[in-house]
């Protein structure tokens, strides 16, 4: 088997586990493990179907990293629960799921998968460090579309897209991209800086819609050419130079917010895929029945195992 690295949003999977699975299924203790047992069940599909043979959990330790929000404040706002001084934001999380992130993490680490994250910096810029430093094919698991921007076909970097559901996964490609924006997935922070994205609380340039967006890129190549086409006095309709223009102080920064962060500097140890030995299963085994996931940990220890 070729090698191959899978990295998991994790925050971004589990998220979609506590939606997808009812909140009636309980630990004996009452507690809410709706998430923990899809999130595992998770695992146990990617792992069968795409074989990879080395995963990392990519952890949010700081979902909205200051030194972004000093450049756009709007960044990710209307996501915090509660402002703290000195220390991440407090992120909106159902409290049902918020008490089950802990076991999320005892339980990746039952099965020897590695967690990492980077203070200062969310899950997107520890995939975007992995991913470029990576010595073998990728595959990223999100539903975020930021992350379209290291889909890269050269080094087989691909994205495994959950938005529509586990059920029916998307395997991204640039082509597919492409096809779906109209932009290459390189020119793809580009296009988002210059649209918008409502759900991270980026304002885009404004006037500048999808369409706008990826006939500027396919005409000027990148967000740097666009802004000097728009100075120049050329190469573009009036309208669309005096919406780009009127927004130089947005796109000066927001490339910074939007491209993920590629050079960190990462504690990772080791990341291949092994059975678990006996001393482990029975680890994960009692966990399990702590925590009332014998089913889904049944499945993970059995797709890990393969």
């Amino acid at each position: 088997m070729s090698d191959r690295l899978m990295l998991l949003d994790s925050a971004s999977l589990y998220f979609r586990a506590f939606y997808g699975v009812p909140d009636t299924v309980k630990a004996p203790d009452g507690t809410p493990v709706n998430a923990v047992r899809g999130f595992l069940d998770i695992i146990a599909k990617l792992v069968t179907l795409y074989e990879p043979t080395h995963i990392v959990a990519c952890w949010d330790d700081d979902w909205r990293p200051q030194w972004r929000v000093d450049l756009i404040p709007s960044y990710k706002t209307h996501r915090v629960a509660q402002p703290v001084d000195d220390a991440p934001d407090v992120e909106v999380v159902p409290d049902p799921l918020e008490s089950q992130v802990p076991v999320i993490r005892e339980t990746l680490t039952a099965l020897g998968i590695a967690i990492v994250g980077a203070a200062e910096h969310e899950a997107d810029d520890v995939i975007g460090t992995l991913t470029t430093t990576a010595a073998m094919p990728v595959d990223i698991v999100t539903g975020d579309r930021d992350l379209f921007q290291l889909i890269d076909d050269d080094r087989d970097v691909r994205v495994v897209y959950t938005a529509r559901g586990m059920s029916n996964l998307e395997v991204l490609t640039d082509e597919v991209v492409f096809a779906m924006y109209g932009v290459h997935a390189r020119q793809y922070a580009d296009f988002a800086a210059m649209r918008g994205d409502s759900s991270d609380g980026l304002p885009g340039v404004k006037g500048i819609g999808d369409k706008s967006a990826a006939t500027l890129l396919a005409a000027h190549g990148d967000l740097d050419g666009i802004v000097a086409a728009a100075k120049a006095g050329g190469g573009m309709p009036a309208g669309q130079q005096a919406k780009i223009l009127a927004a130089l102080a947005y796109i000066e920064v927001a490339p910074t917010v939007v491209e993920v962060v590629r050079d960190l500097d990462l504690p990772l140890g080791e990341t291949k895929i092994e059975p678990l030995d006996p001393k482990q299963t029975d680890a994960a085994e009692a966990l399990a029945e702590k925590w009332n996931l014998g089913g889904p940990m049944g499945r993970a220890i059995a797709a890990l195992a393969r």
